[in-house]
């Protein structure tokens, strides 16, 4: 298993400072959305993964949990689905629960991230788990072996996918950043999967930060405990949502101190 730790990207170009003024343009999804089809179709992909009939599924290679993909009946909104079922436990010496990957999509649509597919809670064969939308039309870092290289023209862009992939591993304590759960599609756009490690009650980062992006940053100060608990409570414990704001402290901390080295 590799890991995307600060040592694997620090030959990207840097982009976008974090405390420069005005803050970074934001992306725009509307008409280039690459591999992110559920951009701006989102609750109808999330009804669909919960109702849609199986045709067939297949076994995947996918990460350690070896999750099912499932083919939906044709002319839907998706062709296919991950499904995982992955009770709350530490079937892998770590611990895993499919709780915490819807929860990391919800996280990603309070922050208007668009980086995580959606996810939806499933019975499959009368079993509990995620239903996550297949991804098409992207590459893991795994399968390029290793982070690609952007054309110059594309640099800034991936550069700020990176660093806004880096602060939201870090705010939901994701302890698996290995290099098969990074996607890049030819917009040069991040997606992130397998988030079935995070949000537990550690509060360490997993990445360092050399530079934040200026809007997500100011998505994440916004979140409160009474806003998480109200969103994530089916998911997360209070111990679990107090840790996200543990950690979004410990950020804090460290962009104080990248502020007074600026």
């Amino acid at each position: 298993m590799r890991w995307l730790g600060s040592s694997i990207l620090a030959g990207a170009i840097l982009w976008s400072a974090v405390f420069a003024a005005p803050p970074p343009t934001p992306l725009q999804p509307a008409a280039d959305t690459g591999a992110k089809t559920w951009v701006g179709r989102a609750a109808e992909i999330e009804a669909y993964l919960r109702t849609a009939p199986i045709v067939r599924t297949e076994e995947t290679d996918r990460g350690v949990t070896r999750p099912v993909r499932a083919f939906l009946a044709p002319g839907g909104a998706i062709e296919s689905m991950v499904w995982k079922e992955l009770p709350p436990g530490r079937p892998n010496g770590y611990y895993e629960s499919y709780k915490s990957e819807i929860a990391a999509y919800e996280i990603d649509k309070l922050l208007e991230l668009n980086m995580v597919p959606p996810k939806v809670e499933r019975k499959v064969d009368g079993k509990t788990g995620v239903a996550v939308m297949w991804v098409t039309g992207a590459r893991t870092f795994s399968e390029l072996r290793g982070v690609p290289k952007p054309p110059p023209a594309m640099a800034p862009k991936f550069n700020r996918e990176l660093t806004r992939a880096k602060m939201f591993h870090n705010l939901i304590g994701d302890i698996d950043p290995n290099l098969g759960n990074w996607l890049i599609d030819p917009e040069w756009r991040v997606t992130l999967i397998d988030q079935s490690r995070s949000l537990t009650t550690t509060t360490r980062l997993v990445h360092e930060m050399q530079q934040i992006d200026g809007p997500l940053w100011e998505r994440m100060r916004a979140l409160t405990a009474d806003g998480l608990s109200r969103d994530l409570s089916q998911w997360l414990g209070p111990p679990e949502i107090r840790a996200i704001l543990a950690r979004r402290d410990r950020m804090q901390a460290k962009i104080d101190r990248l502020r007074r080295q600026q």
